[in-house]
């Protein structure tokens, strides 16, 4: 009786990982865990609300003054996650801070014309739901609805991108893209959309991982459906000179 002498492949052996690929995996978990705690900080009423109310939709009007305070953090984020793809250094958490000092008062201003367009639309929604033209008219609101959400995200976007625009252009382009590249835009609501009910359901959990990692692919999409619709004029560097002064 003879015994095999095929050689068996142990499972010691250790996973070579390059340095550089440490260093890419150490940049995006820095990244995010800046990203989540800038977030937690500025939103901290809003997550307060969120974590005691145990049904939010039933208080529209206090969670919609509360979800004001999300503008200006998510413009924080693209700018600091837009420094971050700039530098080869990590940037401190004190550039998200000098982003949302700088970003805050356009950021505010248009998230709250953004949140006060989108009560009108749900209100009317609600009050249509049951009428005779409801069949008609509330498919039509709920699709406005979800293209001003998506067109208010790529505004944010455009304030660190080409913060020299005025309003109108920035929402003309702005609402061009989310038309033009409709996948991109309803991908990144999606992200939104998983974030909020996350954060919802497990608040510390869902805080601490999924903002962050779903913002760099809101970030990443807002950037590529803008690409090719900023002015010639827009200089390069402009937004990024902006960022990197002390």
């Amino acid at each position: 009786m003879t015994t095999s002498t095929t050689p068996h492949r142990t499972l010691s052996g250790r996973v070579n990982v390059s340095a550089d690929t440490w260093t890419t995996i150490w940049s995006f978990v820095h990244r995010v865990l800046v990203v989540n705690l800038g977030l937690a900080v500025t939103n901290l009423p809003l997550l307060v609300a969120l974590a005691v109310v145990a049904q939010p939709w039933r208080y529209p009007v206090f969670f919609g003054l509360l979800s004001i305070s999300v503008g200006p953090s998510l413009a924080a984020a693209f700018g600091y996650l837009d420094r971050a793809s700039a530098s080869s250094d990590q940037p401190p958490v004190r550039d998200f801070v000098r982003a949302y000092r700088r970003s805050f008062v356009p950021a505010l201003a248009r998230w709250s014309a953004t949140v006060a367009l989108l009560a009108v639309l749900i209100t009317d929604i609600v009050v249509l739901h049951d009428s005779r033209h409801g069949a008609v008219l509330v498919p039509l609101l709920a699709v406005t609805a979800i293209l001003l959400l998506a067109t208010g995200v790529l505004v944010l976007a455009l304030g660190v991108l080409a913060p020299h625009l005025g309003l109108r252009p920035v929402v003309r382009i702005a609402a061009y893209a989310v038309l033009r590249r409709a996948p991109l835009s309803l991908f990144s609501l999606v992200l939104l959309l998983v974030t909020v009910l996350s954060v919802n359901q497990a608040p510390l959990l869902g805080l601490a991982t999924v903002p962050g990692c779903a913002l760099v692919a809101v970030w990443a999409n807002s950037r590529a459906a803008l690409a090719h619709l900023l002015p010639d004029d827009t200089p390069e560097g402009h937004h990024r000179s902006r960022e990197e002064r002390p």
